[in-house]
């Protein structure tokens, strides 16, 4: 007996039998917006609530790992609409902690960023000491960060190519500005981050 038949997909955004992802759920996500505040440019595809962040959830922490051929291609349709970025992008894969990499199997960043098609440079870790920021605000995320990120050796994008940083989700930004920073002093220039999605409550898709 076929596997599906004792245990049906579901879509993971809502539940739903039958589908994964629903195209309703699949709704959630837009073309890329800009996130409102200072630093680099950063560009989300749907806000952090509802069917948008249960993907993100499956994806990242409940096993669905074959939602990053969804993310990879709605990284693929956005890649192109950024400014800034022309033909021969390459994307940077925000690092993870490196045990938070563990538990899920490897970078589910970096595997969404295979997925897309597009060049892909995992040229960023995080060094020892730094902690899960779920519960830190702005001010106590820089500092988790401050001196933490640094360059993978051998695993940059090669010199000149357009670089995008990718992830999953920005919340205060701190993430983004300390890769971008890190990145920009080994004169790799970043015209822009994408993001699957924002917790940033001043943005609003309409």
């Amino acid at each position: 007996m076929p596997i599906e038949l004792l245990f049906p997909s579901r879509c993971p955004g809502c539940g739903a039998w039958g589908a994964r992802p629903c195209e309703s759920c699949l709704a959630s996500f837009g073309p890329p917006v800009r996130v409102p505040g200072a630093g680099p440019p950063v560009f989300a595809l749907a806000a952090y609530g509802g069917a948008a962040r249960e993907l993100v959830l499956a994806f990242k922490e409940r096993g669905r790992r074959e939602l990053a051929a969804v993310f990879g291609a709605l990284v693929a349709a956005a890649v192109p609409r950024l400014p800034g970025v022309g033909p021969g992008a390459w994307l940077v894969p925000a690092p993870s902690r490196a045990s938070a990499a563990r538990a899920r199997g490897g970078s589910h960043v970096l595997r969404m960023a295979r997925a897309s098609g597009f060049s892909a440079a995992p040229a960023l870790a995080f060094a020892r000491g730094v902690r899960d920021s779920v519960r830190l605000d702005t001010a106590s995320r820089q500092a988790n960060l401050a001196g933490r990120v640094r360059l993978v050796p051998g695993r940059l994008p090669p010199p000149g190519a357009p670089v995008v940083l990718l992830d999953d989700v920005v919340t205060t930004g701190s993430t983004a500005r300390a890769c971008v920073s890190v990145l920009k002093a080994a004169g790799i220039g970043v015209p822009a981050v994408l993001t699957l999605t924002t917790a940033r409550r001043t943005h609003s898709y309409g």
